[in-house]
């Protein structure tokens, strides 16, 4: 499967050993450079991923970023095997003096290398459906789901998800990474490559913590509910608060706590 190596390990258990190869999800760097007519040749930063819909990572972290808004704003994408060169057209918003990135962005972190994080704070999407529903039983079918579908993280361990469910807990999409923000872009890009963004009548199930960077794109997204398997924190749900989400953490079949926008959640 692509994302996954096999390395040399021992494994102690009762104090037994055993050698042999083990599965590790794969981590390595993607540079992304820009250019638009007037600039040439900015470089973005520099992320770690795990190589796999690059192309859809690139996209949704350019539009999480503000720079795009659609995928008409993308004139023409060069994908290499760790770098990549996205040629913007006018339309773009790109301003190097706010979306240049000052270090490598690591696997664990979304904003890491960002001089400022107020642009992310007071930028926001679509407006929030108000119409949408979810219950606990549809809850309860996207985590079987999504649980499912985790091809890395059943062989290695080492990976986060995010999927895209309908209001019933149908399965629209899902992405892997080794990093919970570079999921959340695989599944946002592909979204948009698709014609599909704003999404508006769907919720977002991620595998880990409810941070706010995973907030914010899930509200440029236009995602009315945010669902999420680990813990949140003040800042994730101040701005979900802010802007109308859901947010919706330590989801477990049977039990969930709702930090923001419970009209959209029934028991």
């Amino acid at each position: 499967m692509r994302g996954i190596q096999q390395r040399d390990s021992a494994r102690f258990v009762d104090s037994h050993s055993h050698r042999g190869p083990d599965e590790v999800v794969v981590e390595n760097s993607l540079s992304i450079t820009v250019t638009k007519q007037g600039l040439d040749n900015v470089p973005l930063g520099v992320t770690m991923r795990t190589p796999g819909s690059d192309r859809e990572l690139v996209f949704g972290f350019l539009y999480s970023e503000g720079i795009i808004d659609s995928a008409q704003d993308i004139e023409d994408i060069e994908l290499n095997r760790d770098a990549t060169n996205v040629r913007l057209a006018d339309s773009s918003n790109f301003q190097p003096s706010e979306h240049v990135r000052n270090s490598t962005v690591s696997s664990s972190c979304g904003v890491c290398g960002r001089s400022s994080i107020s642009g992310l704070l007071h930028m926001h999407g679509p407006p929030l459906n108000e119409e949408i529903r979810v219950n606990q039983d549809a809850v309860r079918k996207s985590l079987d789901a999504m649980s499912c579908k985790q091809g890395i993280f059943h062989s290695t361990g080492g990976s986060h998800a995010c999927a895209r469910f309908d209001s019933s807990g149908q399965l629209i999409n899902i992405c892997e990474d080794v990093g919970r923000h570079n999921a959340m872009d695989k599944l946002v890009g592909s979204a948009i490559i698709k014609g599909n963004i704003p999404i508006a009548d769907e919720f977002v199930v991620v595998s880990g913590r409810a941070s706010f960077e995973l907030v914010q794109k899930s509200l440029r997204a236009g995602f009315p509910m945010m669902v999420s398997i680990g813990a949140p924190s003040t800042l994730a749900i101040d701005m979900a608060n802010e802007y109308g989400m859901t947010l919706a953490c330590f989801a477990k079949k049977d039990s969930i706590t709702v930090y923001s926008g419970l009209r959209r959640f029934s028991p």
